[in-house]
């Protein structure tokens, strides 16, 4: 659903004057300025006073926002659960009771104008695919991948195998139409294609002053989505209990020294946040940059677990959530200080982790650097073991679906 001219329903809190509209000046009465009733586009609080007005109407119907996604609101009838997402003026509702979502839909309308597009088979540009018969559920940006290779006049390029290649170290001293092209891939890495996060991360690094290098480098990632543009997000109905992977580089950015912070989630098959980003402090060990990733995708893990336990997905989840990873120092000092010389400098807010296993809210667990998904994250490997990798993200081809 879309709320149409959505800022116009926001009160204002304020008392607000505009000097008269152009083609609605009152002849004789020039000097005079109007008072504004409600609020209107291009005012700052314009958005906010929407969200306000928006929030007030769907808790008077009986929704509680919840605590963690405040986007997410939620309400509960006889066991029967409807699910509303508000993204600016786009709605997206979820339920197992369509006479109830009708029955919101209506409500809706009577409160706001809006346009009602039916059964969701398309949000802020991500195709929504869904086999109900097996129960799998598909997100696709193939039409955005396939724009931006338009937009960029790579169409008509080679395919590439890999999103990223052997032997090409990146660095500001290497530093044309590069920003706009990371910023295209950005979104399409938030969305639903994990596998090109790190290298995107990596690129990203450079738009303020880019060069021929770095160029190639973001061609190299529109080849590889030309060949695997067809790739969804697949989720199934099984294995509802989220899991965590992180891994790390170590000083992999040439200029700063600084290290790498990779982490993914899987629920139902396939991947559902993703993190690769560049770490703040310098770390001087492996151990180190790996602790500091784990702390950071703990505090992620909380979020998830809470999340989850609010939206009563799960009955009953109340275990640690897990989160793998593939150090096992790192592993141990989660748990307690194993080497007090290497961790005594670590800044006090990475230990945070530690407080969060001992309330048994995550467990780190050890896996081999072969099996842990975030691997893909942090280096360029060999193409099997990519690909390997990347399918379970959940991201596969499904031409049945299409």
């Amino acid at each position: 659903m879309d709320v149409k001219t959505a800022f116009l329903n926001g009160y204002l809190e304020e008392i607000i004057y505009m000097k008269q509209s152009k083609g609605f000046i009152i002849e004789g009465q020039e000097q005079k300025v109007c008072k504004l009733q409600r609020s209107i586009y291009g005012l700052k609080q314009a958005s906010r006073s929407w969200n306000i007005r928006f929030d007030e109407a769907i808790k008077f119907y009986g929704f509680d926002q919840s605590l963690n996604e405040h986007c997410v609101y939620k309400y509960f009838k006889n066991q029967i659960v409807v699910l509303l997402i508000l993204y600016i003026d786009d709605i997206l509702l979820i339920g197992d009771n369509t006479e109830l979502l009708f029955e919101v839909k209506k409500w809706l309308i009577k409160q706001f104008k809006m346009k009602d597009f039916g059964e969701a088979s398309f949000i802020l540009g991500i195709k929504l695919i869904r086999d109900h018969k097996n129960k799998i559920l598909a997100l696709s940006q193939a039409f955005y991948i396939e724009k931006i290779l338009i937009r960029f006049e790579m169409q008509n390029s080679k395919k590439g195998n890999m999103p990223s290649c052997h032997g090409v170290y990146l660095s500001k001293k290497q530093c044309p139409q590069t920003k706009q092209a990371v910023d295209s891939l950005i979104y399409v890495i938030l969305c639903t294609r994990p596998d090109i996060c790190y290298v995107v991360g990596i690129v990203s690094r450079y738009q303020s002053n880019p060069g021929r290098f770095h160029w190639v480098a973001v061609k190299h990632i529109f080849k590889y989505l030309k060949r695997t543009k067809e790739n969804m997000l697949v989720y199934s109905g099984s294995d509802l209990i989220p899991k965590g992977y992180t891994d790390a580089d170590f000083q992999s950015d040439i200029d700063e020294s600084k290290s790498t912070s990779d982490s993914i989630f899987i629920l139902g098959g396939g991947a559902i946040v993703w993190r690769s980003i560049k770490q703040s402090c310098i770390s001087d060990s492996t151990m180190k940059a790996e602790y500091v990733v784990a702390t950071e995708a703990a505090k992620e893990a909380v979020w998830l677990r809470n999340f989850q336990i609010e939206l009563k997905v799960v009955p009953n989840f109340e275990k640690p959530l897990t989160l793998f990873c593939d150090n096992s120092e790192a592993i141990s000092n989660t748990k307690e200080v194993r080497n007090h010389k290497k961790a005594k400098h670590i800044d006090r807010k990475y230990h945070l982790i530690k407080e969060i296993v001992k309330e048994g809210k995550v467990s780190v667990q050890k896996i081999t650097s072969q099996e842990n998904i975030a691997d893909p994250f942090t280096k360029t490997l060999p193409k099997r073991i990519c690909q390997k990798h990347v399918q379970a993200m959940g991201l596969r081809k499904m031409p049945n679906l299409l």
